[in-house]
C-alpha cells in the first residue's frame, strides 16, 4: 500500500492494471521456481506443471491483499485504487528470467490526506491478515484432507517427488500467503510494517512473532534465517525505488 496523490483511475482501468500486475507475478514465481530464463527449456515441463498452481497461490494472496487495502481505506473515506508499476513490472519480470525474485508490480495507492496514524495502521494492517486468513483457510484444508500434510509441505517445491496436485496448490498457496504477508510486515517505509508499528508496536510485535513461528515451522530455522536477509535487501531496494521513482 502506498499513500499518493494522483489523478484517480477508473474501475476499467484499475481492473486491468490489477489483473495484469497478477499476472506478472504469477508467471513471475512460477518462472523463479525453474530457476530463470536459462533452466527454462530444460525445465519447462515443471513451468507448466506448477503454472496453474502459481496462478492459484499468488492470485488469491496477492489480489486479495491489495484489495483490502482499497475497500478498508474507502470505509474510512480515502480514495484508494490498485496502480500498477511500469518500472516494477520490468524489475519483476527481469529479476525472475534471473532466477529469484523481486515482485513490485504495483499497489494500492491511497488519496488522502486526512488519515489519523490508527486509521493508516488499520488500513495497512488489512493487507496482511488477509494474508492470515488465507493460510488459515488453506491450513486447516489440508489437515483436513491430508494425513501426513505436515511432513509434506517441503515436497511442493521438488518436482519429482511431487505430492497430490491438491496437496501442491495448498501448499503453494500456504507459502506464498505467509510469505507476503512476511515481506509486508518489514518495518521500511512504505511497507505497511512501517505504518502497523508506528500505530501498535505490541500488536506489530505479536504479528511478526507469529509470522516466525509459521515460516520456522514450515523451512526450518536456517533457511528462514537466510529468507529473512534476502528478504530484507528486497525490502531495501524496494524502499529506494518507491522513494526516488514511485509508482
Amino acid at each position: 500500500m502506498a499513500i499518493m496523490y494522483r489523478e484517480h483511475l477508473t474501475f476499467a482501468r484499475e481492473l486491468q492494471e490489477i489483473l495484469i500486475a497478477d499476472l506478472i507475478l504469477i508467471v513471475a514465481f512460477d518462472l523463479t521456481l525453474v530457476g530463470g530464463l536459462a533452466n527454462l527449456r530444460t525445465g519447462f515441463d515443471v513451468f507448466l506443471y506448477f503454472l496453474p498452481i502459481s496462478a492459484v497461490g499468488v492470485t488469491l494472496s496477492f489480489v486479495l491483499h491489495e484489495m483490502m487495502h482499497k475497500f478498508v481505506a474507502q470505509k474510512f473515506g480515502a480514495i484508494a485504487a490498485f496502480m500498477m508499476s511500469q518500472m516494477g513490472a520490468v524489475i519483476t519480470i527481469i529479476t525472475a528470467m534471473l532466477g529469484f525474485l523481486i515482485g513490485i508490480p504495483g499497489a494500492t495507492v491511497i488519496y488522502t490526506n486526512t488519515f489519523t496514524k490508527r486509521e493508516e495502521g488499520i488500513v495497512s494492517l488489512a493487507g496482511p491478515l488477509t494474508n492470515f486468513v488465507v493460510f488459515a483457510i488453506f491450513f486447516i484444508a489440508g489437515l483436513a484432507l491430508f494425513p501426513n500434510f505436515m511432513s509434506s509441505i517441503g515436497n511442493t517445491f521438488n518436482y519429482f517427488t511431487r505430492n497430490s496436485y491438491v496437496e501442491n496448490v495448498i501448499n503453494f498457496t500456504l507459502f506464498i500467503s505467509i510469505l507476503l504477508a512476511f515481506f509486508n510486515m518489514l518495518p521500511i517505509y512504505p511497507l505497511d510494517g512501517s505504518k502497523i508499528l508506528r500505530w501498535n508496536k505490541p500488536l506489530y510485535a505479536g504479528m511478526i512473532a507469529l509470522i516466525f513461528v509459521i515460516f520456522a515451522s514450515i523451512i526450518g530455522i536456517g533457511p528462514l534465517l537466510i529468507d529473512m536477509v534476502f528478504w530484507l535487501i528486497i525490502a531495501l531496494v524496494f524502499s529506494l525505488f518507491y522513494r526516488g521513482i514511485g509508482l
